[in-house]
């Protein structure tokens, strides 16, 4: 499997406030690139899975929508997750 509870403890650790906060937007927002990702690797192979296709899409727009709840509420913040993260170029 390749996202552990070791991982994901890594994650929350590294971008959110404590390994138990999960609820933290940029645990989640780190999380969701992981498995963007791992997903997209994924398609690269396979590119007529369809149904993993859809779940990469369902999760690129969680994470859009997480990035824009944390840029209203905290711009830098925001700034700080989409620079650790290189989400922009």
């Amino acid at each position: 499997m390749y996202l552990t509870p070791e991982i994901k403890t890594d994650f929350f650790k590294k971008y959110g406030k404590s390994n138990k906060d999960t609820g933290s937007s940029e645990g989640q927002i780190a999380l969701f690139s992981y498995r963007i990702s791992h997903l997209t690797e994924h398609l690269r192979k396979n590119k007529k899975d369809y149904s993993t296709q859809r779940s990469l899409l369902k999760l690129v727009g969680k994470r859009r929508k997480l990035l824009d709840y944390l840029k209203e509420i905290d711009i830098e913040r925001y700034r700080e997750i989409v620079k650790s993260l290189k989400l922009r170029r």
